[in-house]
């Protein structure tokens, strides 16, 4: 069975970067990321393949284009 995980950029600083994320366009979790250490957090505490593959997209798009996306699609 595949996973389809969307993610869209909702508030970004200096120091850090929050995305919406979910399992099919449920946009019912948060993650953070750190600017200056890539350290990633989920902000209900779970840190599992949802989460690992929104950030690995998110962190894929800032290296190839140098900022932060509006939004990412990680299916599977």
């Amino acid at each position: 069975m595949g996973m389809m995980v969307v993610g869209r950029k909702v508030a970004e600083t200096a120091d850090e970067v929050r995305y919406e994320f979910g399992l099919d366009r449920q946009f019912d979790r948060t993650l953070r990321i750190d600017k200056r250490t890539w350290q990633v957090a989920a902000e209900d505490g779970r840190f599992d393949s949802a989460a690992s593959a929104v950030a690995a997209k998110i962190k894929g798009a800032w290296q190839k284009e140098g900022e932060f996306p509006p939004g990412v699609v990680f299916a599977s």
